[in-house]
């Protein structure tokens, strides 16, 4: 399980108490990416964002977490699922609100030129040249 980020200085915090296994890599899938994730209570999944060229798709197996868009908050449960589709600016992310680790897969498409924006944030992601940016396109 992977707990690192890769995302800059304190934009990180949020992702404290995520693991994730990266379960389309070791499968050797190029088309899409599967990952395993826990999540520790209080933890989120990721910043709030979306992506410009990839479909997202989660399915809750334990736990219960609240996702958080510009819609507002929904509670998933085990059994449920979501899914965000490419280039509609809708910010998102999975916060594990309760007291016990949550676990979920998600799915997202490879699509390469990516773009991650992150409303809440200074932050963007631009795929192609594999790094942050703030929003003025000064690196981090």
């Amino acid at each position: 399980m992977r707990r690192e980020t890769d995302y800059p200085g304190d934009f990180k915090n949020i992702v404290a108490g995520r693991a994730r296994r990266a379960l389309g890599d070791a499968l050797g899938l190029s088309q899409f990416g599967v990952n395993l994730v826990q999540l520790a209570a209080g933890a989120a999944s990721a910043q709030r964002h979306w992506h410009a060229k990839e479909d997202e798709f989660v399915v809750i197996l334990s736990g219960e977490v609240v996702l958080i868009s510009d819609g507002g908050e929904q509670v998933l449960r085990a059994g449920d699922t979501a899914g965000f589709a490419a280039g509609v600016a809708d910010g998102h992310h999975l916060v594990n609100k309760g007291s016990e680790e949550a676990v979920y897969i998600e799915v997202g498409s490879r699509r390469d030129g990516d773009v991650v924006e992150y409303p809440d944030i200074d932050l963007i992601y631009l795929q192609d040249s594999n790094g942050f940016t703030n929003k003025s396109g000064e690196a981090y």
